[in-house]
């Protein structure tokens, strides 16, 4: 896909009217924080097998079928 020129993209830009071109400004306000954001997430930690050991607790009966599903079975 090519990209325009920068003189073709104000032209059209220069082609909408005001309230149009708020929300253009505001659309590139929006990329910049965007891109800002990307560039200052640092990169997810491998995770240590583990990890979570505590977090939950399974009760003893849980693989045991449902009363609800007696009938089905």
């Amino acid at each position: 896909m090519l990209v325009m020129s920068t003189k073709e993209l104000i032209s059209k830009i220069d082609a909408l009217p005001p309230e149009f071109r708020r929300e253009v400004e505001d659309f590139i306000d929006f990329l910049k924080q965007k891109l800002e954001r990307e560039e200052t997430k640092k990169p997810l930690e491998k995770r240590q097998f583990g990890y979570a050991k505590g977090f939950f607790k399974m009760s003893d009966d849980f693989d045991e079928p449902l009363e609800d599903f007696k009938d089905y079975m």
